[in-house]
């Protein structure tokens, strides 16, 4: 039997995801799981880059974790686990430092967008390193497809700057992997600034929708969602509030999105975004129903990370005494 080619992907905790987080990436993994080796992981080392109250990340944690569950992913198909759980992920991280350059890591986007907020005197090393730990998480189970979006495509590109890098200098060591692109590559934008990403981390709660957020929620943000005054349902750059809501529609119900505005010639923005809002109940339904399960049954859930974690060692230790050979270090058994 050919081998499956394998995946990594992750996503931080921070509590429950938003429509953003299901329908541009939660749901293009639940369609991966059954054709690759998928490894799955909540990303829990990577939150601790800027505080984090240590009962709300283990309560975030163990709330992502049920998210995934939620939307499909499976834990008999997929290695499901938490980051923290398999110790590999941070001695590889140390290592793969010691091949990284501060010039490269002191050009990534996101950590000097990050890094402008706080005095100097008080930026985290975790902050300006941790594309390594990213490199280190993927590198572990000789990945071969990572799902990426835009905004983490320029980490991937330090991940196989990295690898190429070592396997130059010890031989073949890692597998450099690809961005894996949907092909639908549609982003879920904010409800309120359309040309910007749906993110939790928005100071306007309207702005985004989260996988727990009750009906009449939803329909108040969707009321609410910014349009445009031309009042005509059309698919295009133009008008990126409506095609922003278009894309939604579209992601959940499958239809085209020439099809969507098909359906709405003639009518006004109430009734589509009405509409819009009922598709998001019905899909977020019986998500919320789970999730609310799981996380009233935590035992389950820590079989379940536990079996992960359990399964993640045994590929991540491989990998690592490969690495540990190869620098010098003497095998302790």
């Amino acid at each position: 039997m050919e081998n499956k080619k394998v995946i990594f992907s992750g996503m931080q905790p921070s509590g429950s995801l938003t429509l953003g987080n299901y329908l541009g990436a939660l749901k293009n993994w639940v369609k991966l799981q059954s054709e690759y080796d998928c490894y799955y992981c909540v990303v829990d080392m990577h939150a601790i880059t800027v505080p984090k109250e240590p009962k709300d990340l283990r309560k975030n944690t163990l709330e992502v974790l049920a998210n995934y569950i939620a939307a499909g992913i499976d834990p008999e198909q997929v290695t499901l686990f938490i980051q923290s759980h398999v110790s590999a992920h941070a001695e590889l991280s140390w290592v793969l430092n010691c091949f990284s350059y501060f010039g490269e890591l002191g050009r990534m986007t996101q950590f000097k967008d990050k890094s402008k907020k706080l005095d100097n005197n008080s930026i985290p090393a975790g902050l300006f390193t941790y594309p390594v730990l990213m490199a280190a998480d993927i590198l572990l189970y000789q990945a071969d497809l990572v799902p990426v979006g835009e905004d983490q495509r320029q980490h991937l590109e330090i991940t196989r700057d990295i690898a190429q890098r070592f396997n130059n200098r010890f031989s073949e060591t890692f597998k450099v992997p690809d961005p894996f692109i949907s092909k639908d590559g549609a982003k879920i934008m904010s409800l309120q600034d359309p040309t910007s990403k749906m993110s939790k981390s928005d100071s306007n709660e309207n702005a985004y929708i989260i996988l727990m957020d009750d009906a009449d929620t939803i329909r108040r943000k969707l009321k609410r969602a910014v349009t445009d005054s031309e009042g005509v349902v059309r698919y295009n750059d133009n008008q990126p509030g409506v095609k922003n809501l278009i894309n939604i529609y579209s992601k959940i119900t499958d239809k085209t999105t020439d099809e969507i505005a098909a359906l709405y010639e003639g009518k006004g923005y109430a009734q589509f975004k009405d509409d819009v809002a009922e598709v998001i109940i019905g899909e977020l339904k019986p998500i919320q129903e789970k999730i609310d399960y799981l996380l009233k049954n935590k035992d389950y859930l820590e079989k379940i990370y536990v079996h992960g974690a359990e399964k993640a060692e045994a590929a991540a230790r491989k990998t690592l005494r490969k690495v540990y050979k190869k620098v010098g270090f003497i095998p302790r058994y």
